[in-house]
């Protein structure tokens, strides 16, 4: 029963990245692009942590933890770049 739903998970969670990838490469704006971006590596995040699950294992969880903080950095800064023009003030 699990294992059935963590293949349906991982199945939704993968088609959403897909979805993602191309509002990346289809965005009309770079906002959109910035959120897409966002999305994907909030999506990976859920993947790794179901991969998690389903090998019973809990050494993914770091990986998912440092894919967290640097997803949220690269979207500020990316944020930043295109507000200002540079990320360093």
């Amino acid at each position: 029963m699990i294992s059935t739903a963590l293949f349906f998970a991982i199945a939704c969670v993968t088609v959403s990245i897909l979805l993602s990838l191309a509002r990346l490469l289809l965005g009309p704006s770079s906002g959109d692009r910035i959120l897409a971006l966002d999305t994907m590596v909030i999506n990976a995040i859920a993947l790794i942590i179901l991969f998690c699950i389903q090998e019973r294992s809990d050494t993914y969880f770091e990986a998912a933890l440092l894919l967290a903080m640097v997803g949220f950095v690269s979207t500020v800064a990316y944020c930043k770049f295109v507000l200002r023009g540079d990320i360093v003030e």
